[in-house]
């Protein structure tokens, strides 16, 4: 009977480690407190930009991202913390950023952020910083404080311009949108978001790549392919510094030209070459504007009267930006040309038409082919060879 009151040494050890190990799984780590503790910093941070709450944003660390953004009109703005590397009392985290302009974007725009933090005397966590990933594209509102204009059908955000700055931009969005409409249809939201940075360098940096790619180019739209309808508006990126050499005919040709592309944006995907995609948003651009090929297409007349004319169709290599700005100009020109020529031809109807169906192809090979013989019933050989006759006849 005294045998049943005594417990082994081993026994005590296995009662020992199974609570450690009940302890260990039942109660959150040091780091899932502190992941979960970050993650209520970046929620409370969120709901205070939303509700304009300059106060409840402060209390969470440094107002400067706060102060720069403001203005923007938001529905949602949120963080999803990734991952979270803690040294001590202090610590770098990864987050997702979704946020959506009101009236505008259709989905969440995200971005990649890394944020500092550190712990006060209350022991509590503060954000020092947010900043994009490395090497990712920056925000508006990462350059400076963000003026915002709005037209009838346009939003205007910009840094580092006056509101009459702004304005311009968004008068002529608001006759670019109209212009679309009647070459393209009225299928499309119909409206535009401009981000006027300050400079060359604010445009390559909205673009997260080198400012080198984009000079001497007046503006460009972000997402203009595979949106399918599902992405949030598309974002047209001016580079001040080039648009400003422009004429009141070329400012409003180039607002029109990108705008084109907001509108095509769900018809518009792997399958669709950008002679068509850039040559149909020239086309939508200087329609009803009068002016002759030899005016739009300088470097490609030059190129017809010295005897070369091209032998095919440009490829996508020749709208790269960072290369031959020659190069470049008559790929855009005989793109023009080339959907200048289906309008003649064929019709403005059947210019839409064809775009459509290409975009419907969903893969590039064949697309155009199969587009070609069911909407303008001819060949890919066949239309090139009309093409190369037409810069002959209008250029030579």
């Amino acid at each position: 009977m005294a045998g049943r009151g005594r417990v082994s040494k081993s026994s005590v050890t296995v009662v020992c480690l199974l609570l450690a190990s009940l302890t260990a799984c039942g109660g959150p780590s040091a780091a899932d407190t502190a992941k979960a503790e970050v993650q209520r910093v970046l929620d409370r941070r969120a709901a205070a930009v939303l509700h304009h709450d300059v106060a409840a944003y402060a209390a969470t660390g440094a107002r400067d991202l706060y102060t720069r953004l403001r203005a923007v009109p938001l529905t949602d703005w949120s963080y999803r913390l990734k991952s979270l590397r803690r040294s001590g009392d202090t610590a770098v985290a990864q987050a997702e950023m979704r946020y959506r302009v009101t009236g505008y974007d259709k989905a969440p725009v995200t971005a990649g952020r890394t944020l500092t933090l550190s712990t006060g005397v209350d022991g509590k966590w503060y954000v020092d910083s947010d900043r994009p990933v490395k090497k990712s594209a920056e925000q508006l509102w990462d350059q400076g404080t963000v003026s915002v204009v709005r037209g009838r059908r346009s939003l205007v955000l910009g840094v580092g311009h006056g509101d009459a700055v702004l304005r311009g931009y968004a008068g002529l969005a608001d006759r670019a949108i109209p212009a679309v409409s009647d070459a393209w249809g009225t299928d499309w939201s119909r409206q535009v978001v401009l981000l006027v940075p300050k400079s060359l360098e604010g445009m390559a940096g909205l673009l997260g790549s080198p400012a080198s790619n984009y000079r001497g180019i007046a503006a460009v739209t972000t997402g203009e392919t595979g949106g399918a309808g599902r992405a949030p508006a598309d974002r047209i990126i001016v580079n001040p510094a080039a648009y400003g050499m422009l004429g009141s005919l070329g400012k409003q040709v180039v607002l029109t030209h990108e705008t084109t592309h907001v509108a095509t944006r769900a018809h518009t995907n792997a399958a669709t070459p950008l002679w068509l995609s850039e040559g149909y948003a020239d086309w939508v651009g200087y329609r009803g504007t009068g002016r002759p090929p030899d005016q739009v297409a300088p470097e490609l007349r030059r190129a017809v009267t010295d005897g070369g004319v091209p032998a095919a169709l440009p490829s996508d290599e020749d709208f790269g930006f960072a290369g031959d700005p020659f190069r470049l100009a008559r790929a855009y020109e005989s793109g023009w040309m080339a959907c200048r020529m289906i309008a003649d031809q064929w019709g403005e109807r059947r210019l839409d038409d064809f775009y459509r169906s290409v975009g419907a192809h969903g893969t590039r090979e064949g697309a155009v082919e199969d587009a070609l013989r069911k909407v303008l019933g001819t060949t890919l050989d066949g239309f090139t060879e009309q093409w190369r006759a037409y810069l002959v006849r209008q250029l030579g």
